[in-house]
């Protein structure tokens, strides 16, 4: 029983100190939440169409090869 209300107030602890640290986070503003993620899918779709082109000729060069000592 006792090990359960020391479970009980070690939680609460920690949500109280959670909450504590939350309130001195600096959160973002709307435009820069906006900016970051137009930026971070750029860049995502940027890193895409490379993977992509890397891929095709990966491919093209593969066949080639097979094509080459395939007789």
């Amino acid at each position: 029983m006792a090990e359960e209300k020391k479970m009980t107030k070690d939680r609460m602890k920690w949500f109280r100190e959670m909450r504590s640290e939350l309130k001195k986070v600096v959160w973002p503003s709307g435009k820069t939440t906006m900016k970051n993620t137009l930026t971070v899918l750029l860049c995502s779709l940027c890193v895409g169409a490379v993977i992509w082109a890397f891929d095709g000729v990966a491919a093209l060069a593969v066949k080639a090869l097979l094509s080459a000592f395939a007789g």
